[in-house]
Formats: structure tokens, C-alpha cells, sequence
């Protein structure tokens, strides 16, 4: 599968179809429905007694569809120093995980909370087998269960590490007024905590 052909199937188009599906922007990117995610760091092997344990929980899900993506770390990226680029996720990593929950039916917040807390569930599972003080997470994935604006070193630390200072500052000079901003948007000196 070409990288153009895995860009159409992650979003549930066929992947022999017509690329100019990726030009329109009037549809919804993921047919599937809603989802949410949520995102690891593994730093040391999770047991393959409790991997099995993981698939069995996935085994559980009535209906929707768990997602379940490692992506490993570590090589080379491991010689690059935390501090020298925003995404500080290298050393120490040996992959991550991202964990996508999809729902087709149910509309309202009662079917969506069923979803929601299966995933916030299997969270908290992963809790012993990854990274801790902060535990780390993926920041283009935004996760408001970590944190929103307000309290941006909440889910600050998780995202950059120790180099969110450094990008507050580079934010309260090129974005003082806070224009370019999302509910998890690096906060200029103004309005950080």
C-alpha cells in the first residue's frame, strides 16, 4: 500500500478510488462516524500476558470499533535531544500507542459517554505500563481528558515536556493576543498557569 493509498483507507475511502475524494472539502474526513483518541508512550515491554489481557478487553466492545496503533520509537530519534525540536517524545520511548474509539450509531451524550468511558477505561488499564511524571501523549492528538486551557500545564507537560516554557515564550512573541488558539493551544505568559 503507497503512503497516498494508507491516507484513503484511514479515512474509509477505497483505496484504489479517485484522489480528488481528498480535495473535497465539504465531506466529513472519517465516514465512520465520531471517534475519539487517546495516546501513550511504552518505555519498557508491556508483558505478553497483559497484551493478551488488552485484546481480550477489545473483545468487549459491544458496538463501534477499537483501534489499537503502535508506532515504534527510539534509533535514531533517540540521538536527537529533547530539546532541540518541540516534540520531545525520543529518548526512553520504545513506541507509542494510539488508542481510537469509532461509534456509527447513537446520537446524544448518553450513547456517546457508553464509548467514551469504554476508552477512558482502557486508559487507565495502560496506566502501569506507560510513561509516568508526566505520563506523556501525543499532541496532534488533542485529549481535553487531560487538560483544557486555563490549566495549560495539566496537559502542557504531557504534550512537550520540559520544553513548553521554551514554546510559551515563542508564543507570547509571535502570538501575544492569543488570536491562534484551540482548547489546547500553547497559551502566551498573559494567560498561562
Amino acid at each position: 500500500m503507497s503512503w497516498i493509498q494508507s491516507i484513503l483507507y484511514s479515512a474509509d475511502f477505497p483505496i484504489n478510488g479517485s484522489l480528488e475524494v481528498l480535495r473535497n472539502r465539504s465531506i466529513t474526513i472519517s465516514k465512520t462516524g465520531r471517534f475519539k483518541a487517546k495516546s501513550d508512550y511504552v518505555q519498557t515491554p508491556i508483558p505478553e500476558a497483559e497484551l493478551e489481557k488488552i485484546l481480550e478487553r477489545f473483545s468487549k466492545v459491544e458496538d463501534g470499533a477499537i483501534s489499537f496503533e503502535i508506532m515504534p520509537h527510539g534509533g535514531k530519534m533517540s540521538r536527537i535531544p529533547e530539546s532541540s525540536v518541540p516534540y520531545p517524545h525520543r529518548a526512553g520511548n520504545i513506541y507509542k500507542i494510539q488508542y481510537y474509539m469509532y461509534w456509527y450509531n447513537g446520537d446524544g451524550v448518553e450513547a456517546a459517554d457508553g464509548y467514551l468511558n469504554w476508552l477512558r477505561g482502557l486508559y487507565e488499564y495502560m496506566t502501569p505500563y506507560v510513561s509516568k511524571n508526566p505520563r506523556e501523549a501525543y499532541a496532534n492528538y488533542r485529549d481535553l481528558d487531560i487538560g483544557r486551557n486555563g490549566r495549560a500545564r495539566s496537559w502542557g507537560s504531557s504534550y512537550y515536556k520540559n520544553n513548553f516554557d521554551r514554546l510559551v515564550r515563542v508564543k507570547t512573541a509571535v502570538d501575544p493576543a492569543n488570536f491562534f488558539r484551540n482548547e489546547q493551544s500553547i497559551p502566551p505568559l498573559s494567560s498561562w498557569r
